[in-house]
């Protein structure tokens, strides 16, 4: 094996890490628990020690990371994230890796660096403009053109949960706004809109409401719901963008047909009539996405300091 790069997801609950090759393919993989609540040290010394695991008796031309939180990704640095990763904002994460890997190492948001993967080898590939949404416990996502994905000037870009929706009027987001699509169309908001239609609290998740809409009216209602919010947001970001191609990623890709059939309804009946055929399609590489695109950027990084 010969030309690889490593790429290294760290997510909430664990850090995965792959060797890749310059053609897209993981060649040797390994994950981790996440020690989340040790702070953000900690983390990055996991993250090195799957690495050096990973990279022994072989040449690794370069490192990419795609990692919860905000990163700014010119200077390699975790902005913001959750609580839930203990101490994980003001990280130095680009310089601690490269310091302690002796490699080039690119850095960017884990979802950005998934959709890199689903652009370059996955659901995305041949396509110039790729539209991401992964959609799961909450909605995060990306634009990915020609290759590159727009972080935008604050590395914030691709946050499509936090679109303002009529649905979502006086529901409170996780980010503390109200009336965002990702407080009444993730699979948490699915779940808890249920509940406030008068369901039966016995279903304790998403997965649990979709399995009950072909025959639960207040199930029918909440997956429909939620399904056709978040494809009216993605329309509105198609006539924005104009994608070749959108790729639901996250838990909800498999949410069934009721749940599909009322978000492509959505994204049809919104998007203006010469984008209304869009190309709509679910991701490809599942837990491999996020490592294939971080080390896509790797080899990137390379080439630009060549």
């Amino acid at each position: 094996m010969s030309d690889l790069a490593l790429g290294i997801d760290i997510g909430g609950t664990k850090i995965a890490a792959g060797l890749v090759n310059r053609a897209g393919t993981v060649v040797r993989r390994a994950e981790t628990p996440t020690p989340a609540a040790l702070g953000g040290t900690q983390i990055v010394t996991k993250a090195l020690g799957l690495a050096r695991e990973l990279r022994e008796g072989v040449q690794v031309v370069a490192v990419g990371v795609g990692s919860a939180g905000v990163i700014d990704p010119i200077t390699r640095r975790v902005i913001s994230a959750t609580d839930h990763l203990r101490d994980w904002a003001g990280t130095e994460l680009g310089l601690l890796l490269e310091s302690g890997l002796g490699l080039p190492v690119s850095a960017s948001n884990d979802v950005h660096a998934h959709a890199v993967g689903e652009a370059f080898v996955g659901a995305g590939r041949g396509h110039g403009t790729v539209l991401v949404a992964a959609v799961g416990t909450g909605i995060g996502g990306a634009v990915v053109i020609n290759g590159v994905v727009q972080a935008g000037a604050h590395g914030v870009a691709g946050h499509f949960g936090h679109l303002p929706v009529a649905e979502a009027d006086g529901m409170l987001c996780p980010c503390g706004r109200i009336g965002h699509v990702e407080a009444i169309a993730s699979g948490t908001a699915l779940h808890a809109y249920y509940l406030k239609l008068g369901g039966d609290p016995g279903q304790e998740d998403a997965r649990a409401v979709v399995r009950l809409a072909q025959t639960d009216p207040l199930a029918s209602r909440a997956v429909s719901t939620a399904g056709r919010t978040l494809g009216q947001a993605l329309g509105g970001l198609t006539n924005v963008i104009d994608p070749d191609v959108i790729i639901i990623a996250g838990g909800m890709r498999n949410a069934g047909e009721p749940w599909w059939s009322a978000m492509e309804a959505g994204l049809r009946d919104t998007a203006l009539p010469i984008l209304s055929d869009v190309l709509l399609v679910k991701a490809e590489l599942g837990d491999d996405a996020a490592i294939i695109g971080s080390a896509k950027q790797a080899f990137d990084l390379l080439e630009k300091l060549a």
